[in-house]
């Protein structure tokens, strides 16, 4: 799929805020409502556009602590890692997962109520895991960024 520069432009506004309508978003590109809108149904079809979600306030919700988790495995096989992976996603705590370089083999962003609540997590997922060679966590103090828009080339 060829990517132009409307839908660069297009893509840059509806990524910050997918609620703006797209009147607003033509009128800023120089398209049509109706352009804007098959544009972003042809940019949904084709994968561009992953998901649309809510952004939360997670300490408004109760979810006051976010640790950042480097995991080293013993058996680095793609089968190994594909049940690693299987099992950290389907954890809810589990908001982020990266296969990385480096020292460890996968982080992990895990975003839960508290220490105990954290401490859960790992008896449940980490400790006990046989292809768990070892894993270090580091305790977010502050988020000065959570997310944003991707600044598209």
């Amino acid at each position: 799929m060829t990517i132009d520069a409307f839908d660069r432009h297009i893509l840059s506004i509806y990524q910050a805020d997918t609620r703006v309508p797209a009147q607003q978003i033509g009128e800023q590109v120089g398209l049509s409502a109706a352009a804007v809108q098959r544009r972003i149904k042809r940019l949904r079809e084709s994968g561009v556009i992953v998901a649309e979600v809510a952004t939360l306030d997670c300490r408004q919700l109760g979810l006051n602590l976010t640790a950042i988790v480097h995991v080293d495995l013993v058996d680095e096989s793609a089968r190994a890692q594909r049940a690693f992976r299987d099992t950290v996603t389907a954890r809810g705590e589990v908001q982020q997962c990266y296969g990385v370089t480096g020292a460890a083999d996968y982080v992990l962003i895990v975003v839960v109520t508290d220490l105990p609540a954290y401490e859960a997590f790992c008896e449940a997922c980490l400790l006990h895991d046989p292809n768990i060679r070892g894993f270090t966590t580091q305790i977010v103090l502050e988020a000065a960024k959570r997310c944003g828009p991707v600044t598209l080339p």
